[in-house]
């Protein structure tokens, strides 16, 4: 069903609210529209794009980053409660694919979840000690993999923490990183 521009456009509003890291496409098939009028209701809206509103959003629930700088993250942050959780995300494009089958190179899946692993940390020092990784499907150009590190033990000078990747709701890797800090947390 054909909607008015106006209603479209509240309820473009209302989803974003309620999903902000939908893509124009994803928007696109939602609302049963191209995806250039998307392009022109986000434009009249001043709803910036996808990156911009996954930094906005970033901005709002983060904790500072200690053990590593934002830029040595492989993918984007979107969450990070410092010794506790953190999530981040990236699109695999043409350049991190195998050229002949499409599929990601998993040095890129693992760099994504290890360098999360570090930042999760709260402490001047992280460094991964030992990684036990499981890949579970391949992920393919075009995808965008959402990596959540939880951290499931602080002892001593180790912290373990598991970080799980998905593209949408399907499990694509698995690891538990046992983390070397400098200092136990206090």
């Amino acid at each position: 069903m054909r909607r008015k521009k106006k209603d479209r456009q509240a309820l473009l509003k209302e989803r974003l609210q309620q999903q902000p890291f939908m893509t124009d496409e994803e928007l696109a098939a939602y609302f049963e529209v191209s995806i250039q009028t998307i392009r022109l209701d986000r434009m009249e809206l001043s709803i910036p794009e996808l990156r911009e509103r996954i930094k906005d959003v970033a901005q709002l629930q983060l904790d500072e980053l200690r053990s590593i700088s934002a830029d040595e993250v492989f993918g984007e942050i979107i969450d990070l409660q410092l010794d506790e959780r953190a999530i981040s995300m990236f699109e695999v494009s043409s350049e991190e694919v195998f050229s002949k089958s499409g599929i990601a190179r998993g040095h890129y899946l693992f760099a994504q979840a290890n360098s999360l692993a570090v930042a999760v940390i709260n402490d001047e020092l992280a460094l991964t000690a030992k990684a036990t990784i499981r890949f579970k499907r391949q992920v393919k150009t075009g995808e965008r993999v959402i990596a959540k590190a939880t951290v499931e033990r602080i002892e001593k000078e180790r912290t373990t923490v598991v970080v799980e990747s998905y593209v949408d709701k399907e499990k694509v890797f698995s690891g538990e990183f046992i983390m070397y800090r400098s200092s136990v947390k206090s």
